[in-house]
């Protein structure tokens, strides 16, 4: 990856798209670091120290800790993520969006991208309401957390949230314009790395207090704090365990199922076409992260609702169900990953059609060889998906659930949200330097593929 950074820094047109690419993130950064006015940032971020496991904990995590500070970019691009996954929904389920997004062309698909943006716009406005909201009434005997409750403080607060969050959508499109690609994803990329010095700093600090001796009688401040300040097996293993899952992630993200595809021959005038053979690659993970992120916010719900309200009396019914279903508990990552499974095969029956991809080769006059076309080899295609999604969501359930039991079994708990992060991570990296990759090509440059 590094080779290629330094290949594509060579290219004067590709140096000016990755500067413009650095512009345009040191915005975001600076964005994130300008909180809105009239909010007590104390007691917020108290309030939030309380949630890293919850719902909002992933989306503070998503925003680059923008969330807990109520910064200009506090929304990040959540509402647009949002926003584009339910109008992808409602192009199945509208058939007049669907020929808009088949046949519209071009045309079709600038409608589209502009009904996403009034989308993102409305989404952002509710999303703003309700933080306002949470900010406003506090929740678990915080109080309020704003230093003016009052009617104008509530529109500049809700605008300010809602522009911001437009402003970062505007900043992704340009980025994928302009710069190197995958606007959005940068996005999201700089923000969970934004997060890396404190997350660190938050597992040392949880292993020293899990390594510290319990029965410190007669100890000394100065041999307490030199007792293992830091766990030298703790960290290491971290580390090992951390690279270890990035090798996973990276070496799943590359896997492909290949189906052989034959295409018949045919003449053409005096000419033959046809007659080569191909593959139709299928990912293991065909559905990237998405089933994990909607199983984290669905089986972190009541957690989230829990903590908006007042803590149960010890011993109540109440009580023994939150610590059942409470995000380390074994119920909760039972209930996570078959969440995982589900929305797994969803987002894969939504992004990859049999039929339509059995009839496409048919016109082609491809045909997958001891398969008939038609409905054969699209009962043969589905098979085969259903396969691989199977695989591709275990492997999803793993990353997910093991940073969850590593830190149930080290007692860091800042572990349960790394493997989405690291995942997201990971997935960016390869698809930036898969998309530099082929713009060097595109220019006939010997790049990294070649070496």
């Amino acid at each position: 990856m590094i080779q290629t950074i330094r290949d594509a820094w060579k290219i004067p047109e590709l140096r000016q798209k990755i500067l413009f690419t650095l512009i345009a993130l040191l915005a975001y950064r600076l964005g994130n670091a300008v909180p809105v006015p009239y909010v007590d940032l104390d007691a917020l971020g108290a309030y939030f120290s309380q949630l890293q496991n919850t719902v909002l904990g992933l989306y503070n995590v998503m925003s680059g800790g923008a969330l807990s500070t109520a910064t200009v970019f506090a929304l990040s691009i959540q509402p647009y993520i949002n926003a584009s996954i339910i109008i992808q929904l409602l192009t199945i389920a509208i058939p007049a969006l669907e020929r808009l997004q088949k046949e519209g062309g071009e045309e079709g698909r600038k409608k589209i991208a502009s009904i996403t943006r009034y989308t993102t716009v409305g989404i952002a406005l509710v999303q703003g309401f309700g933080y306002y909201m949470l900010m406003r009434n506090g929740y678990g005997g915080t109080g309020t957390m704003l230093t003016d409750t009052g009617t104008w403080a509530a529109i500049v607060i809700l605008m300010t949230f809602t522009a911001g969050s437009a402003f970062l959508m505007w900043l992704g499109e340009q980025i994928t314009e302009f710069g190197i690609g995958n606007g959005i994803s940068i996005i999201l990329f700089a923000s969970i790395i934004s997060r890396l010095p404190s997350a660190v700093s938050s597992i040392i600090t949880g292993i020293t207090n899990y390594y510290t001796p319990v029965d410190q009688t007669g100890w000394t401040q100065a041999k307490i704090d030199n007792y293992f300040q830091f766990s030298p097996f703790g960290v290491a293993g971290i580390l090992v365990g951390g690279l270890a899952l990035i090798v996973f992630i990276v070496f799943i993200s590359n896997s492909e199922r290949r189906l052989p595809v034959q295409y018949a021959k045919r003449v053409v005038g005096r000419k033959m076409y046809g007659g080569q053979s191909s593959h139709l690659p299928m990912k293991l993970n065909m559905s990237g992260v998405l089933p994990i992120i909607f199983a984290q916010s669905i089986a972190s719900l009541p957690a989230t609702v829990a903590a908006f309200l007042p803590p149960p009396a010890e011993g109540s019914f109440w009580s023994g169900f939150l610590n059942a279903i409470d995000t380390d508990s074994a119920l909760y990552m039972i209930g996570y990953f078959i969440l995982i499974i589900g929305f797994s095969y969803f987002y894969s029956t939504i992004q990859f059609n049999p039929i339509e991809v059995s009839n496409n080769l048919r016109k082609n006059g491809g045909f997958i060889p001891g398969f008939r076309p038609g409905k054969p080899t699209a009962d043969f295609i589905r098979k085969v998906l259903n396969r691989i999604t199977l695989f591709g969501a275990i492997y999803l359930g793993i990353i997910a659930i093991l940073p969850i039991i590593t830190g149930n079994i080290i007692g860091v708990y800042q572990l349960a949200i790394g493997g989405t992060s690291v995942l997201i991570v990971v997935g960016v990296a390869l698809e930036t330097v898969k998309a530099m990759e082929a713009q060097m090509l595109m220019r006939h440059y010997k790049g990294f593929l070649e070496k």
